[in-house]
């Protein structure tokens, strides 16, 4: 099993995390990516958004992984922001990542 390093805002926190997490991670990103692509479609068309379904992984492994967002409140994919949280039974770390960042960290871990 890799280490897989997500860029927060300011540092960096690294796990054990297996390709076949991160796939389906990916794949979860996809959806919300679609998601957030529908909103913006919509905001430019002057129609209501449809509220969209928040996007919610968990994974259990070595560490408790949790990625959550809310569509909903994005106007599009570039400003859209991600609460992660890391634990454990001794450590508690959450905070945000922009999207788009750890949509290239996780391409550099598949990719590696």
């Amino acid at each position: 099993m890799s280490q897989f390093t997500v860029n927060l805002l300011q540092g960096s926190i690294s796990f054990n995390f297996s390709i076949s997490a991160a796939e389906k991670l990916k794949q979860e990103i996809g959806l919300l990516m679609e998601s957030l692509k529908e909103i913006a479609i919509d905001a430019k068309s002057g129609g209501k958004p449809t509220p969209k379904k928040a996007m919610e992984y968990q994974h259990t492994g070595d560490v408790f992984f949790e990625v959550f967002c809310n569509p909903n409140i994005y106007g599009n994919p570039f400003s859209a922001k991600m609460l992660i949280t890391v634990r454990d039974d001794r450590l508690r770390l959450t905070s945000e990542v922009e999207l788009t960042r750890l949509m290239e960290d996780l391409d550099q871990y598949l990719n590696q």
